[in-house]
């Protein structure tokens, strides 16, 4: 396949033409599809699938309208889920968030936006600010009116910013139930962006034609392939903490502008914010969550649903980067979130936030609480930052790197049983009931997190378990969680007697 033959017929040695195999040369595609072909792929969707490799980044589309309109709910039945938090009161969502749809084979952002209003202050200010920068970086936009209520001052305002920004408008005439609502739609011409589209974004009626619309207007997408994403990417960075911790604050600044809305009043982010940053070279996706609170099967509403993201970013992420005010006692709360990560097996960094405001006796009361509260995630990086000044920040990189490495590290079953003999011989399982279980041999299970089997004569105590997940920590440089799983039953090997010396299990 060293000619090609363009669209017009014409043959392709001039090299006016080039290939769209992304980083594959003509040689390696040959193969490649050879390789494909053999293996029983469709080459059509082979060949589809390269291409969209190469494609550039998706097109952007903008939800804004005034608040509790149905943005949210609207995002919702676009992507086909439930995943921004709605509730019926105005100004529940807050920052601009982003995620992927697909509608007719095409893919493109939607990007959803607080709702705006003119001539406010404070917070809603701030999240009026987020609305319009989203405007400003779509490709196009969705404007959606409340059909039932019709044009309102703030619409009007609305339309005024969206014609000073130039970008593709398509007007959705939202809570458009039935067929009687469709006269409440028609008024809406009046706003000059062309044809209202009557939709019910809680039912879904009418939202297929306005995403034909939508598609007419967006630029061109790469076409929806086979398979469900590639491997790799950036590594996801979960910011996780009580509310008011500063993790907004610290988004904002390694990211080098307001990219989501800080505020005083506690629990501003409701659902996590997605955001690209490079740092040290290297290209990392932040993710901003609500803070979590207390006894959250007792709260209501967004606060509720916003845990619940929290907890799926969590699930979601590589690292969970836990924020500490440093300034205030540790709490409860913050060790129940430390569990909480490390129970779902994430790397984790400690930061100690607002480091700037700490005086001397304050920081030494601080490290003896570090040490009996947090004694879990001794283990753990940690850096002590400032996300108002950018204190320290140059530290938040390698700390994440060393939690990552950790996290990755796999030890062979030789060495690891080497260790397991010397550890035994040093300090034998305590005497309980007149035996004494005995670690025969172990090995590693898996990697992200490190997950350990040990094979013993009986059950080894949780006591006795920690100790062993602490001195494997001391002797091979973990960072992250580690599993000392229960011996199985299936694996439970004969008392060793107590003349033989146990002997380490060789790889």
């Amino acid at each position: 396949m060293n000619d090609h033959i363009q669209p017009d017929g014409s043959d392709a040695s001039d090299g006016a033409y080039e290939h769209d195999h992304g980083a594959l040369g003509d040689a390696e595609y040959a193969e490649f599809m050879e390789l494909a072909a053999e293996e029983g792929f469709d080459l059509e969707d082979v060949e589809g699938a390269i291409e969209a490799a190469g494609h550039g980044p998706l097109p952007v589309l903008a939800v804004v309208g005034r608040p509790n309109v149905g943005k949210s709910t609207l995002v919702n039945r676009i992507i086909g889920r439930r995943e921004a938090v709605v509730e019926d009161k105005p100004g529940v969502t807050r920052d601009r968030v982003t995620y992927e749809a697909e509608w007719a084979g095409r893919r493109f952002k939607v990007v959803d936006t607080g709702g705006w209003e003119q001539d406010v202050l404070g917070i809603d200010a701030s999240v009026a600010a987020q609305a319009e920068y989203a405007i400003e970086a779509a490709d196009a936009v969705v404007f959606v009116v409340d059909a039932k209520v019709g044009a309102t001052d703030t619409d009007e305002a609305v339309v005024r910013l969206l014609r000073k920004a130039g970008k593709p408008v398509v007007l959705c005439a939202n809570k458009v139930d039935g067929p009687s609502g469709e006269a409440d739609a028609a008024y809406l011409w009046s706003l000059g962006l062309g044809e209202p589209h009557p939709v019910s974004a809680l039912h879904g009626r009418g939202t297929g034609d306005m995403l034909d619309q939508v598609l007419e207007v967006l630029p061109e997408a790469p076409r929806e392939t086979f398979g469900g994403g590639g491997i790799g990417g950036p590594r996801r960075i979960a910011l996780i903490g009580r509310p008011n911790v500063g993790k907004s604050s610290l988004l904002n600044k390694v990211a080098g502008e307001e990219r989501v809305v800080v505020n005083e009043l506690a629990g501003t982010t409701r659902d996590p914010v997605d955001e690209l940053i490079e740092l040290g070279g290297v290209t990392w996706k932040f993710v901003d969550t609500a803070g979590i609170r207390k006894r959250v099967h007792l709260q209501q509403g967004a606060d509720y649903y916003a845990s619940l993201r929290t907890a799926a970013a969590v699930e979601k992420a590589e690292v969970a980067v836990i924020l500490i005010d440093g300034s205030e006692s540790i709490s409860v709360q913050d060790q129940r979130i430390v569990t909480m990560a490390v129970e779902a097996g994430r790397a984790i960094v400690m930061a100690y936030n607002k480091w700037d405001t700490l005086d001397e006796e304050r920081r030494y009361y601080l490290e003896r609480e570090i040490e009996t509260e947090l004694g879990q995630v001794a283990w753990a990086p940690r850096v002590n930052v400032s996300a108002r000044t950018g204190r320290h920040m140059e530290k938040l990189v390698p700390a994440i790197e060393t939690a990552l490495a950790g996290w990755e590290t796999r030890v062979p079953t030789g060495r690891l049983n080497a260790f397991l003999g010397e550890l035994v011989a040093a300090h034998p399982h305590p005497v309980r009931g007149g035996k004494q279980p005995r670690i025969l041999f172990g090995t590693q299970a898996g990697t992200k997190p490190p997950r350990f089997v040990l094979f013993a004569s009986g059950f080894i105590e949780a006591g006795y378990r920690r100790f062993i997940e602490r001195r494997l920590r001391e002797e091979f440089g973990f960072d992250a969680r580690l599993e000392a799983l229960r011996t199985p039953a299936s694996a439970e090997a004969p008392e060793v007697p107590r003349r033989t010396s146990m002997k380490p299990l060789k790889a």
